[in-house]
């Protein structure tokens, strides 16, 4: 792969195994909004980019290499080998094998820690456009103004320092309805005990659900979430509807419990679990199996 500055960003020259709508639309993240050109604009890590695929082509837009190196290259997860680790998927079954080609292009970021947490508090029983307009809200109102983007101001995602000063009133006019309570006790725990969500990565897996359930508004599926989504727990498998309807068509009975498929997949895909999880969710939901 090469890396080409141009005026006001990046080219990656001979990119695979990257296609920004199967990343951003994979149900791992909230902050990218797809532009009339099928190029995605994001805020991530405090940055506002925009990411675009022509051919083997990714265009950055907005960036540099120097951020690329410090930032991008983690964030996108460049240096996991996707070929290999889809190869090893695929040799599970025909389903995943039908899955990982139908969503070739995924990537599981690599998320700030606590966005995430307060991300899937968030989406607990919501629906993703009313997620996106939640924290775009908690954005705007308490986090640190980046700068303008195409005509668009944008803010980073508040510290919990940040969201703490604010009551659990002014959290709910954000638009976080019930999970108010949930934003406003998961702040107070962290400021007021010093915990570095960030520091859940160096722990196990066991060790850090057990962690994170100790956080108002996380059970087990929103903890499964952040597990990995903010964690970099692979070895994990969260099941929403959508999970639920695939593993359902394909893997398991119609009565079996969510704890039970939970159980079922990670026994069946073991340390391969998260990264089955994607491209069956993606494949499930793109193509409306099990309604």
């Amino acid at each position: 792969m090469k890396i080409i500055e141009n005026k006001n960003g990046i080219i990656l020259e001979d990119v695979e195994d990257f296609d920004p709508k199967h990343i951003f639309e994979c149900g791992q993240c909230f902050r990218w909004k797809l532009e009339d050109d099928n190029s995605y604009t994001g805020v991530a890590m405090g940055k506002v980019i925009n990411v675009k695929r022509e051919d083997k082509k990714i265009y950055i837009d907005n960036t540099n290499k120097k951020d690329y190196e410090e930032i991008w290259k983690d964030y996108f997860d460049m240096d996991t080998d996707y070929k290999q680790i889809k190869s090893n998927l695929k040799e599970f079954d025909e389903y995943l094998d039908k899955a990982v080609d139908f969503g070739w292009g995924i990537r599981i970021l690599r998320q700030d820690s606590w966005e995430m947490l307060i991300s899937f508090i968030i989406s607990s029983n919501n629906r993703i456009p009313m997620i996106q307009r939640a924290i775009e809200n908690l954005s705007e109102k308490y986090g640190k103004y980046i700068g303008e983007y195409r005509g668009k101001k944008y803010y980073a995602f508040p510290t919990p320092e940040e969201l703490n000063k604010a009551t659990q009133e002014e959290i709910r006019e954000c638009k976080t309805g019930f999970r108010d309570k949930y934003i406003k006790s998961t702040c107070e725990s962290i400021v007021e005990s010093g915990i570095d969500v960030k520091e859940y990565r160096n722990i196990s897996t066991e060790e850090c659900c057990k962690e994170l359930k100790k956080f108002n508004g996380v059970g087990p599926k929103v903890c499964d979430c952040i597990a990995l989504f903010g964690m970099q727990k692979i070895d994990t498998f969260p099941v929403d509807v959508w999970v639920k309807r695939v593993m359902q068509e394909f893997y398991v009975d119609e009565d079996m419990s969510l704890p039970k498929i939970r159980k079922f997949a990670i026994d069946k895909f073991g340390d391969m679990a998260g990264y089955a999880q994607q491209y069956l969710f993606y494949y499930a939901r793109e193509l409306g199996i099990g309604k």
